[in-house]
């Protein structure tokens, strides 16, 4: 088998949480070599985001951790500083999610590393930029979903604006991230020179509420709260079937002609005003779902998603998560595998979504332990021999599983 598409690149990871952590997921299962650096007392927030009292490894950090080796490295004090230099210096890239200036005041800041390292890749994630009048503020994605919009988009017409379950705008920041590092590898592979990455939390959030966005700068419109509804295709929404409801998506007229007359037998709406055209039945929505939820509800959701796909018509049925996960699609598509951990066994992990006819993304490898390879990083990158090390460790600077 081919090597993985980034096979040689090293990363190091002194980003924790959610956005940094995704991005390197994303860039480990490429095949990158990836060392998180964490806080030796206490670790990446994440390992801590689990059942009160469960001694088990924490399923949030295990599921975005993947592919990682775990130094867990204090860079607050001079060796442990003198250590993340030194492993720079063998890294392609350095990406980090501190406060503005905190990575400057230990020497570690873009500008030094890179002077040193002019190969370096430096990205760095924040909230909302590393310049400018913002700079000293943190970036959260709750906060982000509010500033930018999508929480006003959210909920129904008639109730308060409401976030977004998952954090969409961190996972989209390390998605962001991820792509600018492989850009800049791009570019490094003509220059020979690496550069400094910016990736603000708000910047990226916005960019994702295209093309609500475009529709305000050109029309001066900003959108309305519409639930599952929308105000641009019809019908598009949750529907109710007899035993619950699922959802039904048309975009267009062609679509909605196939739906009537091949879906639900009812070429009679073909002929209404109100439903002819698209923008009509934008107009007419509420009176379009009385219709069909009518006709919805003489069958179960089975049996209609059944009749609907068989027509060529996109609806799918309204699952939690654990149901999507014992789901038919994902055991069709061989997404879920299973790791062996080195303290809780076989745990049961998600592949990567991306797909490659000659170089295959990497098979998971489950997230490390606390400094479970602290040592070995030093070692054979850094050039510590181990008494250096075990002075670390006896330090407090550095620590080791167990």
């Amino acid at each position: 088998m081919a090597d993985a598409p980034l096979a040689g690149i090293r990363i190091l990871d002194l980003t924790r949480v959610l956005a940094g952590p995704f991005c390197t997921m994303m860039l480990s299962d490429l095949g990158a070599e990836v060392i998180k650096v964490e806080n030796p007392a206490v670790g990446d927030e994440t390992r801590h985001f689990k059942t009160p009292g469960s001694p088990a490894e924490s399923p949030y950090f295990m599921s975005i951790n993947r592919n990682k080796q775990s130094l867990a490295l204090d860079f607050t004090k001079p060796d442990g500083a003198e250590a993340i230099k030194a492993l720079s210096a063998s890294c392609d890239v350095m990406i980090e999610a501190m406060r503005t200036g905190t990575m400057d005041r230990y020497g570690l800041g873009a500008e030094q590393l890179t002077d040193s390292n002019p190969g370096l890749i430096y990205c760095s994630i924040s909230g909302y930029g590393r310049t400018g009048p913002l700079k000293e503020r943190g970036g959260y994605d709750p906060v982000a979903q509010a500033e930018v919009g999508l929480m006003a988009l959210t909920g129904d017409a008639d109730g308060p604006p409401i976030r977004v379950g998952v954090s969409l705008f961190d996972v989209m920041a390390g998605q962001y991230a991820a792509q600018a590092i492989l850009a800049a590898l791009v570019a490094k592979g003509r220059t020979g020179r690496g550069q400094i990455i910016d990736v603000p939390i708000y910047d990226c959030s916005l960019s994702v509420m295209h093309p609500y966005v475009g529709r305000y700068l050109v029309e001066g419109i900003d959108e309305l709260r519409v639930g599952n509804s929308s105000l641009v295709a019809q019908p598009l929404g949750a529907y109710e079937a007899s035993d619950g409801p699922f959802l039904l998506t048309i975009a267009g007229d062609a679509l909605f002609v196939k739906f009537c007359n091949n879906a639900i037998d009812r070429p009679d709406l073909l002929n209404d005003d109100r439903f002819a055209k698209n923008a009509a039945r934008v107009t007419n929505r509420l009176a379009l779902k009385q219709e069909l939820d009518a006709v919805f509800k003489t069958d179960t959701v089975e049996n209609w998603l059944d009749r609907l796909r068989a027509a060529g018509i996109p609806a799918g049925a309204i699952r939690s998560t654990g149901e999507a996960l014992d789901s038919y699609e994902t055991e069709a598509r061989n997404l879920i595998t299973e790791v062996t951990h080195t303290s809780e066994g076989k745990v049961p992990a998600l592949r990567s979504p991306l797909h490659f006819s000659s170089t295959p993304v990497q098979e998971p490898v489950a997230a490390p332990l606390l400094g479970e390879h602290s040592a070995s990083v030093l070692r054979t990158i850094a050039g510590y021999d181990d008494a250096r090390i075990q002075a670390m460790v006896e330090s407090g600077i550095l620590k080791e599983p167990g």
